[in-house]
């Protein structure tokens, strides 16, 4: 029985990144970053509960990365076009953010075959990149204005696509223990993230997405990873 309990996690991921397309789709007063959270617990979880129970497989490994592109793949590219529809006149120019989805699909495709992906990941994962997208419509005054403008939409679909297909260092939160020698990085960043969402709610969260790739980027040049 317990084999089959990363692979229901799993599931779950898939069925809330079906679910945000469908609330997306349909205009329901949901925002779709909620389904997008949710749907990265189960991601969280599913690897944490095959490693724990010791259960890994490779069906379970093919299943996570075709949840992942539902959730954090074909969902955020959804939310930028509906972002991108509301501020420009251009038929277009919308279609511009499917650019997310197809960097998501040869990220995760390269993550399949990377065995070198163990400790820390190559190129922005997709639950982050996702969690940063979907989250931008919680800006709200001069910065939301600011950020929700065509050309800073367009600048941003092309720069996170990019971080998506890049062999940059990015912090993993593949626990092997707890103790703070070998996730001070880790705990540092946690706890900063904390910090501004409570400060902050909401509108912290895109900071957060921009303060994790700056945490792994001073850690790599740093050797603080552990």
């Amino acid at each position: 029985m317990k084999r089959h309990i990363p692979n229901a996690l799993t599931c779950g991921n898939l069925l809330c990144g079906c679910l945000g397309i469908v609330f997306c789709l349909e205009d329901r007063n949901i925002p779709a970053a909620y389904f997008v959270w949710a749907a990265g617990i189960f991601d969280f979880f599913d690897g944490f509960a095959a490693r724990a129970l010791k259960v890994t497989s490779p069906i379970g490994k093919e299943l996570d990365s075709l949840a992942d592109m539902v959730s954090f793949g074909v969902l955020p590219s959804l939310v930028m076009y509906k972002m991108m529809s509301a501020v420009s006149g251009n038929f277009y120019f919308p279609f511009f953010a499917f650019l997310i989805a197809v960097c998501s699909a040869l990220r995760l495709a390269i993550f399949n075959i990377d065995e070198t992906q163990h400790h820390s990941f190559k190129g922005l994962n997709t639950p982050a990149n996702s969690i940063f997208i979907t989250s931008l419509p919680f800006l709200t005054g001069e910065i939301g204005s600011f950020a929700l403008q065509d050309w800073v939409l367009s600048l941003v679909t092309i720069i996170f696509s990019l971080l998506l297909v890049s062999r940059i260092d990015i912090l993993a939160f593949k626990f092997k223990n707890f103790s703070w020698a070998d996730n001070k990085l880790r705990f540092t960043f946690l706890a900063s993230a904390v910090l501004l969402l409570i400060l902050l709610g909401k509108p912290a969260v895109p900071l957060i997405i921009l303060t994790y790739i700056v945490f792994s980027l001073v850690g790599k040049a740093l050797h603080l990873e552990g």
